[in-house]
Formats: C-alpha cells, sequence, structure tokens
C-alpha cells in the first residue's frame, strides 16, 4: 500500500502567530494614535475645546489686549474660521 506520509505542519507554522501578533500591534498603535489619546482622525474636522490654545483663542486675546484694531480681528476670524470652524452655534469660540 502507497500512502502519503505526513510528518506535521513543519517550521513555516510559525510565522502564523508572528503575522498576527503584526496585525494586533499595527491595530493597537493606530488606536493610541487617534482614539485613545482623544485626537480625530484625519478625515474629521479639529475643534478647540474652550480651555484650549486655539488660534482662535489667540487672536481674542489679542485683540482684547489692543494689538490689533476691530478690522483686522474680524478679517483673520473671518479666516481662522473657514480653517478651523467654530464651536457653537451661536458663534461663540
Amino acid at each position: 500500500m502507497n500512502t502519503l506520509a505526513y510528518d506535521g505542519p513543519g517550521p513555516w507554522i510559525l510565522f502564523f502567530p508572528l503575522i498576527w501578533a503584526a496585525v494586533v500591534v499595527g491595530v493597537v498603535s493606530v488606536l493610541r494614535r487617534t482614539v485613545w489619546r482623544g485626537r480625530r482622525g484625519p478625515w474629521q474636522p479639529t475643534r478647540a475645546t474652550p480651555g484650549e490654545s486655539s488660534p482662535i483663542a489667540m487672536l481674542g486675546r489679542r485683540f482684547a489686549a489692543g494689538d490689533i484694531d476691530e478690522e483686522e480681528y474680524w478679517r483673520r476670524l473671518s479666516v481662522l474660521d473657514e480653517q478651523f470652524g467654530r464651536i457653537g452655534k451661536d458663534g461663540a469660540a
């Protein structure tokens, strides 16, 4: 009787745990950079929180300190509003 000998899976079976480990490490690294640190993905716009030092808040502080006049404030605010957006619907930054 002519049968095929089966010696087991061989040493290549060790690659499967390595592949799964690489997948897990990749997923964890992506989650660390985005979700777990509170960042949003590149597909979502960033919105500043009220206590954060956003460009719009910095512009407001410069206007309040008298570094820039009202015309320059509104001109720069319109540019920043297009790029960063506002937090509330009522226009409060």
